[in-house]
């Protein structure tokens, strides 16, 4: 099989992957449907990346303790946070957008791993601005409830300790699974130390719940759209973003 054969291949399996998370991000009413949406999403996922076996770090598994990844780095971009969201990017790039996501949300964590990378690197080239949003949304998704909510308001503490983006990518990286234990406060806390926040502040905005307000907020005003349809989530302008084309990037920088 010939290179621009292969790329060609590969570039139809991640459009199926990407229309499979899609079909897994729904409202939380339909259980059943991400269930069988997000089986589909791993399956996919093992073909994208050449057979290799993938599977989120989890709670339940023997490595699975919140810690940073080794290779997490920054993002060399202006980072501000807005009430409840974070925006990162320079505020002249060409397209702006709003993603919205749950740490919980399986299908929010394949997204990452379809998309962080060339969301990055738009980012930081300067022509990409996005507006992250992280919801409460499935709250009831975790054993005891409430790791939605936790997680979203530990990032927004993060971002005001200037460590958003690490933050946001050690989470999706140690993803706890939907339906089990999620990270106490006291783990979402340690993280913030391992990755280089100090002092008391950062300690009492998690265990005060400082931006869960500002979280829940956001989450009422994107179902106060009309278009919003469960995480992931990508707007422009207010009108949803077709992520299962694969040019939807491209589309939208140029």
């Amino acid at each position: 099989m010939g290179g621009a054969e292969r790329n060609a291949r590969k570039k139809k399996q991640e459009q199926r992957a990407a229309k499979a998370v899609v079909a897994a991000r729904g409202a939380s009413g339909d259980r059943n449907k991400v269930v069988i949406g997000v089986a589909v999403v791993v399956v996919l996922a093992l073909v994208v990346i050449g057979g290799v076996i993938w599977t989120a770090q989890s709670k339940d598994s023997a490595d699975g303790a919140l810690t940073p990844p080794t290779d997490v780095t920054g993002v060399s971009a202006p980072i501000e946070r807005e009430g409840g969201v974070v925006v990162v990017g320079e505020e002249s790039a060409k397209a702006t957008i709003d993603l919205y996501e749950d740490f919980l949300c399986p299908a929010c964590g394949q997204f990452k791993k379809i998309y962080g990378p060339r969301i990055k690197q738009e980012i930081e080239a300067g022509t990409l601005r996005v507006r992250y949003h992280a919801l409460p949304f499935l709250i009831r998704y975790s054993d005891p409830e409430g790791y939605s909510r936790d997680s979203a308001n530990a990032a927004l503490c993060a971002a005001d300790e200037g460590k958003f983006w690490e933050y946001h990518e050690s989470l999706f990286a140690a993803q706890p699974e939907e339906g089990g234990p999620g990270y106490t406060k006291e783990e979402l806390v340690k993280l913030g130390t391992d990755l280089g926040i100090t002092g008391d502040a950062f300690k009492q905005c998690v265990d005060s719940d400082t931006h869960v307000a500002e979280a829940q907020a956001e989450l009422d005003a994107a179902k106060g759209t009309g278009n919003f349809k469960g995480t992931p989530t990508v707007m422009k302008d207010g009108q949803v973003v077709d992520f299962g084309d694969e040019n939807w990037l491209s589309n939208l920088v140029g």
